[in-house]
């Protein structure tokens, strides 16, 4: 069997990461799509291994949390009833390090409560201290928050409005959102700092995202075929972000800021470490709650120009 030099999978990977198409890197790289694409899926579930065993036991003081629309094969609405249950949305939902710009916790999946409590119960046992965490209005967030942490948790809810330009085509108003019209912070458990309250960081991962994966770009034929293709790329991406990539504004590596690693590294470093075999116990699972009736809840409203009050729910 024949198997591709270490130095074209490097060239290979690399050129996946900067937001290229299979195709693409297949003209560049003279290799087979096919092959391009069984090498991505083998990395990239090794990435998701290598994420797994070094985000652990951290320190994080602020959490954002945020989730980001992308599909498999079909978009929902061309869905069938007889179409397999990967098929349509897929949700990458996010828990970034807000001071370290770092991802700790993700997940791929439908945008249901359950992928949800999945995502806040992961990010539980990756962290060992208290800390603050701003959601967007996502209302399966307080359930999933509250199963996860308990009282043991700073969280507030910060909701946008939009409001959208009647001169736009319609394009415009389908691909990009409408000016802000003011915030809404809701206060859900303990007492967040209201200055600190904020999803900026994880939104403008988001856009990173989209520019630096191609099965995330909007209107493109480059969407995954596959759900566990996609999950693939989404571990490689992240990976790729934490550890090799350097954040304009930290001048250093995500990953190094959390003090997971001590140096930038590169990619033929990174795919050695995702194909190297290591047995890591799994996180522990915990049965699923709900949120608690009658559990008081506080807001928090800030208008454009506005100052904030915080009076009972």
């Amino acid at each position: 069997m024949n198997v591709l030099p270490f130095e074209k999978q490097t060239q290979i990977i690399a050129a996946l990461t900067e937001g290229l198409s299979i195709r693409s890197v297949a003209r560049l790289c003279d290799v087979e799509r096919n092959t391009i694409g069984r090498l991505a899926l083998r990395i990239g579930e090794g990435c998701e291994s290598l994420h797994d065993r070094t985000m652990r036991n951290l320190q994080v003081n602020l959490i954002e949390l945020d989730e980001q629309w992308s599909y498999v094969a079909k978009k929902q609405k061309r869905v069938r009833q007889d179409d397999p249950a990967e098929i349509g949305d897929a949700w990458l939902f996010i828990a970034m390090a807000a001071t370290q710009k770092a991802i700790i916790s993700f997940s791929v999946g439908k945008r249901t409560q359950e992928n949800t409590y999945a995502l806040a119960m992961d990010l539980r046992h990756r962290i060992i201290n208290r800390a603050q965490i701003t959601s967007d209005g996502y209302a399966p967030y307080i359930g999933a928050v509250e199963n996860a942490f308990g009282m043991n948790v700073d969280y507030a809810m910060l909701t946008k409005q939009y409001v959208g330009d009647s001169n736009l085509p319609d394009a415009a108003h389908r691909y990009s959102p409408g000016h802000v019209a003011g915030i809404e912070k809701t206060v859900i458990r303990g007492r967040p700092d209201k200055d600190l309250i904020s999803t900026s960081y994880v939104e403008r991962f988001n856009l990173s995202s989209r520019m630096q994966m191609r099965r995330f770009t909007r209107l493109t034929n480059g969407f995954s075929k596959k759900l566990e293709n996609h999950r693939a790329a989404v571990a490689l991406w992240i990976c790729f972000y934490n550890f090799c990539r350097v954040h304009e504004t930290l001048r250093t590596t995500p990953a190094m800021a959390l003090g997971v690693t001590d140096h930038i590294w590169t990619i033929s470093e990174l795919i050695a470490a995702a194909l190297e075999p290591v047995d890591v116990p799994p996180l522990p699972k915990e049965p699923e709650t709900t949120l608690r009736p009658g559990t008081r809840r506080f807001r928090l409203i800030v208008g454009s120009g506005g100052k904030g009050t915080n009076k009972p729910r």
